[in-house]
């Protein structure tokens, strides 16, 4: 239960201090304000004493005629005065503690059951960048940073209409993160708005730091392992999604914005694909569908191919592929499975390794699976030369990187053990995992299934802009499952 402020100053503090006292940066100023005695209240690096000094303590009147309490003093500041106070004021110490962290000033005087709070925040942040995970040669090269108010902004400045509402609520976790609800109120579907917030809302999670640790409870089904929401950092790409009617969620202390709901086919997406010209950013986006089977399937249709079917190799290749074999101690399936465990062990130690390092350990790493382990003879070089180019495949549709990773082991264990058999059932049940996902009541493949002029108007490839302008095919709603 929320307690109340004291109408006694000295209450108040000790009640703060005894909360923040021994904080280096917690900071009080006390002093007389029209004979009532007062105190400011602030954590210093997230408010500036100066621009409070400017905005608050030098435009006080200190001859307040006909106030001699607290209270009177408090409404004449709120509603008379020109003082750049919040709304609403402070009643209780819950609120008064998510405003201090906020980076807000408060004014507590005494014989007033209620504190003032002052947008004084002052807090270290990184400028606004250019986005290092979504490469673009064309269109806004802005990227999001991990302040909320300034992601607003962003976003607010590219989305010019009064349609767009940004809700601002607070995180059920320990450390009470904000995170913001967007959305446009003309076009994003009530019923998908108020499921939002409700799944939102019943989210506990001990501690907020990215978007993604929601994404587990907007999913119906958990098992599933397409994702429930796709991720930008660009500004421009969620004010298009905001176009779409989709909902962004941005969280306070995260570069990255979440879109939702989500469908397979704009992992497939980017800004470019409608900068540069239709018929060519058809085939990008083929091709991206090309690299995201090669990486799923390649290996296991390989280690089928070799363990079960060879009549089905030509006969020169069959040749190589042979020779290749025959120097291996394992299995094709072994084989395969290991180098591309390898694979993904030199990537992740790329990846986490200081900068200053991970070239060499990238470097070093390619020597010995490319080099070393093919003239000791414990890899092949087909499956090698699979394994890699399968690897880069993966890279071609970033945002479905940790799927590919986990279907491709499950088709290369399946292949390997049943054949062509293995192999079909992988990819139906892969089929059916995405059939069965369901985003808040919409198809996960619209509008690439059913086939329909949608998947040729903007799915599998994309129209001219004098065409896809018109009035297009928007994707049925169906009622969302009830939590």
């Amino acid at each position: 239960m929320k307690k109340s402020l004291s109408r006694n100053l000295e209450e108040n503090l000790i009640a703060l201090e005894g909360m923040f006292g021994k904080s280096a940066d917690f900071y009080t100023k006390r002093f007389s304000l029209a004979g009532v005695p007062a105190a400011i209240v602030m954590f210093a690096g997230l408010s500036s004493p100066e621009k409070l000094c400017v905005m608050v303590l030098h435009a006080i009147p200190h001859d307040l005629p006909g106030k001699s309490d607290g209270e009177a003093v408090a409404d004449y500041l709120q509603y008379q005065s020109c003082l750049p106070t919040e709304a609403s004021p402070i009643e209780d110490q819950t609120t008064l503690v998510e405003i201090l962290t906020g980076g807000m000033a408060v004014l507590l005087l005494q014989g007033c059951p209620r504190a003032l709070a002052f947008s004084t925040q002052d807090m270290a942040q990184r400028s606004v960048s250019n986005p290092s995970g979504e490469g673009n040669i064309r269109g806004p090269q802005d990227a999001f940073t991990e302040h909320l108010r300034n992601n607003l902004s962003l976003l607010r400045r590219q989305f010019r209409t009064a349609t767009l509402m940004a809700e601002i609520c607070t995180a059920n976790t320990h450390a009470k993160t904000e995170y913001a609800i967007c959305y446009d109120s003309s076009l994003a579907p009530a019923e998908v708005v108020r499921t939002l917030k409700k799944r939102l809302a019943n989210a506990e999670v001990p501690v907020l730091l990215d978007s993604s640790y929601l994404a587990s409870f907007l999913k119906q089904d958990k098992l599933n392992l397409f994702p429930a929401a796709a991720y930008t950092e660009r500004p421009a790409t969620a004010c298009a999604r905001l176009c779409e009617g989709k909902v962004v969620i941005l969280v306070s202390g995260s570069p990255l914005a979440m879109v939702v709901p989500s469908f397979f086919a704009e992992h497939f997406e980017c800004l470019d694909d409608y900068s540069l010209g239709a018929v060519f950013s058809g085939l990008i986006r083929l091709l991206k569908y090309l690299a995201f089977l090669l990486s799923v399937f390649g290996p296991g249709l390989y280690v089928t191919a070799v363990s079960f079917a060879p009549e089905l190799i030509p006969i020169r290749l069959l040749t190589k592929l042979a020779q290749g074999e025959v120097s291996t101690p394992l299995p094709p399936m072994a084989e395969m499975l290991a180098v591309t465990l390898l694979l993904e062990i030199v990537r992740e130690a790329g990846l986490r390794a200081p900068k200053s390092i991970s070239h060499t350990v990238s470097l070093v790493g390619t020597l010995i699976l490319g080099e070393t382990a093919v003239s000791a003879g414990i890899v092949s070089v087909p499956v090698l030369t699979m394994a890699a180019a399968a690897t880069v495949a993966t890279l071609a549709v970033p945002s479905l990187y940790e799927q590919s990773i986990l279907f491709r082991f499950l088709v290369i264990v399946l292949s390997g053990w049943f054949g062509i058999p293995g192999l079909a059932c992988g990819a139906l049940g892969i089929l059916a995992m995405a059939c069965g996902s369901d985003p808040f009541g919409y198809d996960y493949l619209y509008p690439l299934m059913p086939p329909r002029k949608a998947a040729l108007r903007d799915g599998f490839i994309r129209v001219i802009w004098s065409r896809l302008s018109r009035q297009k095919e928007v994707p049925v709603y169906r009622e969302a499952k009830q939590d």
